[in-house]
């Protein structure tokens, strides 16, 4: 079982860029996904989360409305689409994949699959 985050890269104050995250060996479609982010020096924070359905998302305050989550489930891929980013959000951001049944948690704690991680810069 492997989520593989990709799209990271260094990008300017007010860009955007595409995160993808790859799910191989299992599929994912009936899971909650969610991405993570931890920046140098500090703790792994919550950034957002989809139901399985992609009915339901959840976004951290700091992103709500410039982030985007969305998921296709027929090529087992998750997305983050963010926009006007800023230099704060400059961190590896991580895909991770939760058996929960209910629910969008946005502890880490409660996710049972982790991607490897890819590295986001933003220049101000």
């Amino acid at each position: 079982v492997q989520l593989q985050a990709s799209g990271g890269g260094l990008v300017q104050a007010g860009g955007s860029l595409r995160l993808s995250c790859a799910a191989s060996g299992r599929t994912f479609s009936r899971n909650t996904m969610g991405w993570f982010r931890q920046a140098a020096g500090k703790e792994r924070e919550f950034v957002a989360g989809i139901s399985w359905s992609g009915t339901y998302t959840d976004y951290a305050d700091s992103v709500k409305g410039r982030f985007t989550i969305s998921r296709d489930n027929a090529k087992n891929t998750v997305y983050l689409q963010m926009n006007s980013l800023k230099s704060e959000d400059t961190a590896i951001y991580y895909c991770a994949a939760t058996d929960a049944i209910r629910g969008l948690p946005r502890r880490g704690g409660d996710y049972d699959y982790w991607g490897q991680g890819t590295l986001v810069t933003v220049s101000s």
